[in-house]
């Protein structure tokens, strides 16, 4: 049986932001520190934009589109909150002016829920070890 947001998330998955887009290719294929993250996961009942499940760590970006939503927006965060998860919240100028300073707040918050050392970048082909 399939989750009722799953399709809600493929969707945004397709329609990205521009922000939204930026950051995930700085998420992606575990390069931030080899933490794994997906994109426009569902979560309980909502969609959110980046997901950590190691860190239960949420990272959603704000825009245009949620200037008017921030009453929802917060009781969507308290009720991550209360099952445990850890949510990060940056406007999508942010990203785009300072993907740094998001990706250092992002990994400073993750990091202290490290349990494992992270998985190492494999060897580009033909620079692997010969035994």
């Amino acid at each position: 049986m399939k989750r009722a947001n799953t399709d809600p998330a493929r969707r945004l998955r397709r329609n990205q932001t521009n922000a939204e887009r930026l950051l995930w290719f700085r998420l992606r294929d575990r390069r931030l520190a080899g933490w794994k993250f997906k994109r426009q996961a569902p979560i309980h009942r909502f969609v959110v934009d980046f997901f950590c499940a190691d860190a239960k760590l949420i990272v959603e970006l704000d825009g245009g589109q949620h200037d008017h939503n921030t009453e929802r927006d917060a009781d969507r965060t308290r009720i991550l909150e209360t099952m445990g998860y850890l949510v990060l919240r940056f406007w999508n100028h942010d990203v785009m002016r300072n993907m740094d300073g998001v990706l250092e707040e992002i990994l400073s918050t993750a990091n202290p829920h490290r349990s494992e050392p992270p998985h190492p970048t494999p060897l580009p082909c033909g620079e692997r070890e010969r035994t």
